[in-house]
């Protein structure tokens, strides 16, 4: 096909508009043999992660190099822009309503991976994470900020950006960048887009008084818009005007239409189901999680060396303060929050130590869950060890070193800690939802339990129990654990051919 055009060309020809969108960008781009992915993120492992969704930005854009032209976009955090190398700026994107105009700086990974910038002092230099500050509080100008990143995602698609690359479709992920084809759409652009929805339960709500702020023209408050009860949802947009729909597991894109996971969305999303514009894709892991060559272990270990395993152990019970002990040792590795189910973990800790069991915690979260945790350490000394916080390294340890993992979340897109575990041999103990249910083979490389309730959590803990007593069949179950395949070029493979048909469509 022929190339795209030049950002000049673009500019003699005029940036039209939708009548009364006030919403400006640039001309039509026309896609190459080769596509050109512009992968937008508010998080990137290199940089910044704060779970999942860095990891994933991280991976996925790397392993898709091969088949694509892929550039990644996130926004310019001071976290970021401090450990940038060789910076170049490339271009200016112009306001919108509210949204102040910004840099464009491009940079490139150690590897590199091209990685486009967005320098917006006002909105992005600040301390804090990514979402809020210290204190865990969100940013009360996250509807700007992140409005900025979807603006600035359809700005570069439109020609306004790096006047040397122009991508053919942007991949959008989550609430974040959600907004980008809709600005494309007010604009009268017919850009291919991917949105990726990792969580649906972050619809990025805002009040209706921010249309004018966001520059939303009034006509798109509307059920085929914007509006979701009365409120601006950044997601919600982005179902509606992106040209097809991925999620993070097969399960969660079945739960996700249906009233009790949809989360308001149901009908929209069983719409693009039907269309044949929602699909689901498990996601992979990175292959720095190998027991046999992690650096953070006590000691390396295989599916043939179970001496290894052991000596994670005992280095984990060391380190946690517990008791030595021939007992199964449980490990949750975890946001402390009710989506994962932790109150019924909680609930199940005095079975487990009753049956000769030890505990090892770490995440941080819901004070009351945090505190709830806490309380049971000090009344089980010994059998009990919590680190309030996450660190990589005693992740890393914990599932190195621990016999099985409990995650009895209320609902999972797709989950990557149950696949960390089970590399490290660890046997994932899960309730059947999700990416849990597309990961896991119950009896096999881990325990699923149907029904979320404090029964069916102790019931797939008392058979841990029992696969524990037979050792024959705990080494078999942690080699088939440790075997499943679990790198990204699966879901390389099928998001290249999500990229494909979209683009052939438009």
């Amino acid at each position: 096909m022929g190339e795209r055009p030049k950002a000049h060309d673009s500019a003699r020809r005029g940036r039209p508009t939708k009548p009364g969108s006030g919403v400006t960008l640039g001309a039509d781009p026309v896609p190459r043999s080769r596509p050109k992915i512009l992968f937008v993120t508010s998080e990137f492992a290199d940089y910044v992660k704060v779970g999942g969704l860095g990891e994933v930005s991280a991976a996925l854009p790397r392993t898709l190099r091969n088949k694509c032209d892929m550039r990644v976009l996130l926004p310019g955090y001071r976290d970021v822009v401090s450990q940038l190398q060789a910076v170049e700026i490339v271009g200016h994107l112009p306001s919108c309503g509210g949204i102040p105009a910004c840099d464009l700086a491009r940079s490139t990974t150690g590897d590199h991976l091209a990685v486009y910038v967005l320098l917006c002092p006002q909105l992005f230099e600040r301390d804090g994470g990514p979402y809020g500050d210290a204190t865990g509080a969100d940013w009360t100008d996250n509807d700007l900020r992140f409005a900025r990143l979807g603006l600035a995602a359809a700005q570069i698609a439109s020609g306004t950006g790096d006047p040397n690359w122009i991508p053919d479709l942007l991949h959008l992920n989550d609430w974040t960048s959600a907004l980008a084809p809709a600005y494309l759409a007010w604009s009268g652009r017919s850009i291919p887009s991917v949105l990726t929805i990792h969580n649906l339960a972050h619809r990025g709500l805002f009040a209706r008084h921010r249309l004018d702020r966001l520059g939303i023209p009034h006509a798109a408050f509307d059920i085929h818009g914007v509006e979701f009860c009365g409120d601006i949802s950044f997601l919600k947009a982005g179902i509606f005007y992106a040209s097809h729909i991925t999620t993070v597991s097969s399960t969660y894109a079945q739960e996700i239409v249906t009233p009790e996971h949809g989360c308001g969305l149901h009908g929209l999303l069983r719409g693009k189901l039907d269309q044949g514009r929602l699909t689901g894709i498990i996601n992979g892991i990175d292959e720095s999680w190998d027991p046999l060559t992690d650096p953070h272990l006590a000691r390396p270990f295989s599916p043939d060396d179970w001496k290894g395993k052991d000596a994670n152990a005992q280095a984990l019970r060391r380190t946690f303060g517990l008791a030595v002990s021939r007992g199964p040792l449980f490990a949750i590795v975890s946001r402390l929050v009710h989506q994962k189910g932790l109150d019924i973990a909680i609930e199940a800790i005095e079975t487990i130590v009753r049956q000769g069991g030890q505990i090892v915690v770490t995440g941080k979260g819901e004070s009351e869950l945090e505190q709830s945790l806490c309380q049971m350490a000090r009344q089980y000394p010994g059998k009990l060890g919590i680190k309030i916080g996450y660190e990589e390294t005693t992740a890393r340890q914990m599932l190195a070193g621990s016999d099985f993992l409990l995650m009895p979340s209320r609902f999972e897109p797709c989950g990557l800690t149950q696949m960390y575990a089970q590399r490290f041999g660890s046997l994932p103990v899960a309730h059947r939802t999700g990416g849990l249910a597309d990961t896991i083979q119950d009896g096999v490389t881990g325990l699923l339990f149907p029904e979320l309730s404090l029964g069916g959590l102790l019931g797939a803990i008392y058979r841990s129990l029992d696969i524990y007593r037979s050792p024959p069949r705990l080494r078999a179950m942690r080699k088939a654990a440790m075997a499943r395949p679990t790198g990204w070029n699966d879901a390389a493979a099928n998001y290249a051919s999500i990229y494909d048909s979209t683009l052939t469509a438009a």
